[in-house]
């Protein structure tokens, strides 16, 4: 089987979330099966844009993977998208949709519409695997970040097997729809302290000199 990936994020691909995700994946693919050869393009980069669609031409086995970008996917995607011929109705197309939000429920939106996707381009939709409480992927060193993206080696295993995510496998690793009370509470007060902390040391690795409550400009009226 040889799969096509797309990577969906807006962000270049040494910054990308998604790409570490997809790395993951592809691993867990060629564990089930050494056989199974796969080509990746990052939208980010629209000098790929024309061998991404040469490829999506002649691929019957497409998966793209993207973040959730205000409820929905990234305005770059749907633009590269909308450039695609439709195809036969052979292709099997399926997604892999992740997010900063931990609870599964915030990614519902963008998984139905990924769902009406498929059809609109003349393929099959084989499922959608949504996960959220990624946004930390990229700013752990090395060895966190292989832990933080190991259960995605076993959901390509499953893409392997199931030729898409349209399996019961899939759908529970979306994790918890909604946090019980105590979990929100106990997460509201670690955002107060030690997740305040955190995001400051990564704002002064970033450059900022300023504190993350600055406020340059008067609030408007």
């Amino acid at each position: 089987m040889h799969v096509l990936i797309i990577n969906g994020s807006p962000r270049v691909q040494k910054y990308s979330n998604t790409d570490k995700i997809i790395s993951a994946l592809k691993e867990g693919m060629e564990q089930y099966d050494p056989g199974i050869t796969t080509e990746l393009y990052s939208i980010s980069d629209r000098k790929q844009w024309d061998d991404a669609r040469e490829a999506f031409v002649r691929n019957d086995e497409i998966l793209i993977a993207l973040p959730l970008f205000v409820e929905c996917i990234p305005g770059l995607l749907l633009e590269f998208l909308s450039t695609l011929p439709p195809k036969d109705g052979h292709t099997r197309m399926s997604f892999v949709l992740q997010s900063g939000f931990a609870e599964a429920s915030q990614l519902r939106c963008g998984e139905k519409y990924l769902k009406t996707l498929p059809g609109r381009l003349g393929c099959i939709y084989k499922g959608t695997l949504i996960k959220g409480d990624n946004f930390s992927i990229r700013l752990v060193p090395d060895d966190m970040k292989k832990k933080i993206t190991a259960p995605y080696v076993q959901m390509g295993k499953v893409y392997a097997e199931h030729k898409g995510f349209d399996c019961e496998e899939a759908r529970k690793f979306a994790g918890p729809e909604y946090f019980n009370a105590p979990m929100r509470l106990i997460l509201r007060s670690i955002f107060a302290t030690f997740g305040r902390i955190m995001f400051r040391k990564t704002a002064r690795s970033w450059g900022c000199d300023k504190p993350l409550n600055y406020r340059p400009y008067p609030a408007s009226r």
